[in-house]
């Protein structure tokens, strides 16, 4: 019986993430981000507790990237249509915030046969996209004219897209040991991302992605720095 637990946690992130999806095509971004959250628990908590009851598969390696691909992928695409329909009066052009789905669906293909990919990421991890793309509506409903027009949408979905595949190291949250020393940047982004959240709540969300890039490069120099001594 406890093998079958991982896989309803993560078959959980995936109907979570298709009945967001169905929140976004309604405009109701608030219910739809809730779904991304529940969806990112389940996502956290399915591999913990594959390894935790030592019952990790191959089956449950392609279905968390399936469900990922809708609550991840599909989600913030339909985001961004959204967006750009009530940005542009043009027939098509929506359509192309789901450029979005489609490279979180190819950087997930990556992830599952890239080696180097086991304790970091290489490119933008897509839950993280998906939570930074949740927080643009929310963004839009207070600065207008930051979010709702039809360059900066494209602007978005193409820088996105290309962090997704980059060759970009970021850290993984998963820590090996609690020791400062080898997460001290983990930690600093956790402590910078609640304060930021308590303060800013959704205008944080590209503060936080910042935030992690930018620190997810000084962990790894350091950490270079530190295999050379």
């Amino acid at each position: 019986m406890k093998k079958h637990i991982p896989n309803t946690l993560t078959c959980l992130n995936l109907f979570s993430g298709c009945i967001g999806v169905l929140f976004v095509l309604k405009g109701e971004f608030l219910l739809a981000f809730y779904c991304v959250l529940v969806s990112g628990i389940f996502d956290f908590f399915d591999g913990m507790v594959a390894r935790l009851l030592d019952v990790k598969s191959n089956i449950g390696k392609e279905l968390d990237s399936l469900a990922d691909v809708i609550s991840f992928g599909f989600l913030p695409g339909a985001v961004l249509y959204k967006l750009l329909e009530a940005s542009t009066d043009h027939v098509y052009l929506p359509y192309l915030g789901f450029v979005v789905t489609a490279f979180s669906a190819l950087r997930l293909a990556k992830f599952n046969i890239d080696e180097r990919q086991t304790s970091e990421f290489i490119g933008l991890n897509t839950p993280m996209n998906a939570f930074f793309i949740m927080s643009l509506p929310f963004i839009g409903a207070v600065h207008p004219t930051w979010i709702y027009q039809p360059w900066i949408l494209l602007v978005i979905v193409a820088i996105v897209s290309f962090l997704l595949v980059s060759e970009i190291r970021l850290f993984s949250m998963k820590l090996s040991s609690l020791a400062w020393r080898e997460n001290k940047f983990k930690y600093i982004f956790l402590f910078i991302s609640i304060v930021f959240l308590f303060t800013l709540h959704f205008l944080a969300l590209p503060l936080i992605l910042l935030a992690y890039f930018i620190l997810s490069q000084l962990h790894f120099t350091l950490q270079k720095r530190r295999d050379r001594s």
